[in-house]
């Protein structure tokens, strides 16, 4: 079979390389207007152009200006890219509107969807690395990346990147599949979770699978990964064979988890996730490398 290719995932910067230019903090700002990534909770603030949503640019009005200094970020379709939070009681005016990421049906493009979640991510690195975690001193930038060096200790920090592991088990033509209670009603997912101390990312999925659900699993292969900003995790995707055990659910961690054939499968997650990309390239039988 042809491996599907996974690095046009939504939020992974392939998606993006053609229209966006990623500048370090230590590059020189531009002085001109340009766009804008304005982040309210869990959404971002767009402007509808035509049909689609975009990302406003040029001036804003007073009611919207940031508290603090924006953040230079990079270039978008050739101007520049600044990124800012506001409040979420914030009331919206026309003709801003408020674009959730984990909308039930997506109304931005892949390439704004994935720079917009790139913006959240910088933004949150940018909150949590004012203070070194070491001695608690100030941090200024580095130059040439994203790192923060201490003021007091002179100790560097880098982006944290949280990796975890998302698994497909397939029993025969057979998906098991897990629902935690905040999503849609009858949407159905793969199991997921944190690489703990001393794990592979194999042993992370081989564990989730059975503390989340009682089964066990084997032949675990790695098929793809994601960057996903929410705030900065990296998905490594899995597929893996039912080895034993019977459905027990983690009522601490699912509503539910049960088997679906494939004709008869579930409400499943948005085309964005790597979740539905493993699910949909990867569900039938001998469809997965060896």
């Amino acid at each position: 079979m042809t491996f599907p290719e996974q690095v046009h995932l939504p939020f992974n910067f392939s998606i993006i390389k053609e229209s966006f230019q990623l500048c370090y903090p230590s590059h020189q700002e531009p002085l001109e207007n340009g766009h804008w990534a304005i982040m309210q909770g869990n959404s971002v603030l767009l402007v509808r152009d035509t049909n689609s949503l975009v990302l406003p640019q040029g001036d804003l009005p007073a009611w919207l200006q940031p508290k603090a200094s924006p953040l230079f970020i990079g270039k978008w379709h050739g101007k520049p890219l600044r990124a800012f939070t506001v409040g979420s009681d914030l009331p919206l005016r026309p003709p801003f509107e408020s674009e959730a990421f984990n909308a039930a049906e997506q109304h931005l493009d892949m390439p704004t969807l994935t720079v917009s979640g790139l913006a959240k991510q910088i933004l949150h690195w940018e909150r949590q690395s004012r203070c070194c975690s070491r001695c608690g001193a100030p941090t200024e930038s580095m130059i040439g990346n994203w790192g923060k060096r201490c003021t007091g200790c002179n100790a560097e920090h880098f982006p944290h990147i949280h990796p975890c592991a998302i698994v497909l088990v397939k029993r025969g033509d057979q998906l098991l599949l897990t629902r935690k209670a905040e999503w849609l009603p009858g949407r159905y997912s793969l199991v997921a979770g944190f690489l703990d101390f001393g794990e592979s990312l194999e042993e992370c999925a081989i564990r989730e699978v059975r503390e989340e659900t009682g089964i066990g699993i084997k032949n675990v292969r790695y098929v793809g990964s994601q960057n996903w900003p929410f705030p900065a995790q990296l998905m490594a995707g899995f597929v893996a064979d039912y080895a034993d055990g019977e459905i027990t659910v983690d009522t601490t961690e699912l509503e539910d988890a049960r088997w679906f054939p494939l004709d008869a499968l579930p409400s499943l997650p948005p085309q964005r996730s790597i979740a539905r990309w493993i699910i949909d390239n990867f569900k039938m039988p001998n469809s997965c490398p060896i």
